[in-house]
């Protein structure tokens, strides 16, 4: 007998958040805002996405001067001490060139300031320069976060404990009962493992028990599925319970399809001309534009034609977690101010209808 009352269990547990890099955006004349106001909006942002029911907002590190946060977990603790129910973390945390031990005292602060919202995305990152800006050897790029990530694991299982936290790697000295703080208030900070696609990076996430956190910037996210399949099926191996996966993906939202490609595209095709040029793409083309909302991982046009690309995505990958990156090089922040608002009150709602219906149809 087909289901006839309630949202189905996917349209309950899927959260809907927000990333942002703190994209370096251009004012009402067309010129580069300063990183400190890019900052201040981003804030403004962020406390907008609480105002309208978005379940997280996850700010990225980078260090270059196309993107103005390099120290999220302050930026995380500002917009903290503004908001009231959404939950911060990362987008994402590059733990290869950072501290373990630092990065889950900010996080634990964090998670203070807020009242139990943060939660922190671990990664290696997509670009590199934070590697010789803190004195580390890209040679190293493997080893040192799979090191970390170790250490990290070892904090998230053993501090608090009266023992405190023991533990050995080869790229820094031991622990031997240490304490780390300040404590977790919950005892618990939620942490994922953000994953660009190789199947060791999912299985090292099942192997420490971590949610997975799919960055897809590109092509039909079905082709995905697999990695999911890997991922439970490794955790299981791994003697855990299920866990949640996540969808990291570019997007924007206007009234209407036209609409929000006019408003995109130049901005978009700016951002990935910057760094096409740095690796070797080629120029960005409108074909590429238009192929990638039809077909692939950019969720791009009014509420309703977003809204149905993300239940595409969430059904077909089983997801607990859709996160759209809003944010695109010089776009400016009225324009993401909208975009925010729209998927908030129209999109979010639309998402979790879409998915009840289709239970209910099933």
């Amino acid at each position: 007998m087909p289901e006839t009352s309630g949202p189905s269990p996917m349209a309950q547990l899927l959260e809907l958040g927000l990333d942002t890099f703190g994209d370096v955006t251009s004012g009402a004349d067309g010129n580069a805002l300063s990183h400190a106001q890019v900052i201040r909006d981003l804030v403004e942002e962020a406390v907008l996405a609480d105002e309208v029911g978005i379940d997280f907002f996850g700010v990225g590190e980078h260090h270059r001067d196309d993107f103005a946060v390099s120290a999220p977990e302050l930026v995380l603790a500002g917009i903290a001490t503004r908001t009231q129910r959404i939950r911060l973390g990362s987008a994402v945390t590059v733990l290869s060139s950072d501290d373990p031990i630092r990065v889950f005292q900010r996080f634990a602060t964090v998670d203070a300031l807020s009242n139990g919202r943060a939660e922190v995305i671990l990664g290696r990152g997509s670009f590199t320069e934070s590697f010789p800006l803190f004195g580390f050897d890209l040679q190293d790029y493997e080893a040192l976060f799979t090191e970390k990530l170790d250490l990290f694991a070892a904090l998230l299982r053993d501090n608090g404990s009266p023992e405190g936290v023991s533990w050995q790697g080869n790229l820094r000295p031991p622990l031997k009962g240490q304490h780390v703080y300040p404590l977790v208030e919950s005892g618990t900070l939620k942490t994922w493992i953000g994953v660009g696609g190789s199947p060791e990076s999912v299985v090292r996430a099942a192997r420490y028990g971590l949610p997975m956190m799919l960055a897809i910037i590109g092509g039909n996210p079905a082709r995905f599925a697999p990695y999911v399949e890997l991922y439970h099926k490794a955790v299981g191996q791994f003697g855990g319970e299920k866990l949640p996966v996540g969808v990291h993906s570019h997007g924007y939202i206007a009234e209407t399809d036209a609409q929000a490609r006019e408003e995109f595209y130049a901005d978009y095709k700016r951002m990935h001309d910057r760094i096409g040029a740095e690796r070797g793409w080629p120029a960005y083309g409108r074909d590429a534009f238009e192929h990638e909302i039809a077909h692939g991982s950019l969720y791009l046009g009014s509420p309703e034609t977003v809204a149905r690309k993300i239940a595409k995505t969430a059904k077909t990958l089983g997801l607990q977690r859709f996160d759209l990156k809003y944010s695109a090089g010089p776009l400016s922040h009225a324009r993401m101010m909208r975009a925010i608002e729209l998927y908030g009150t129209k999109v979010i709602p639309r998402v979790r209808e879409i998915l009840a219906e289709e239970k209910v149809e099933a």
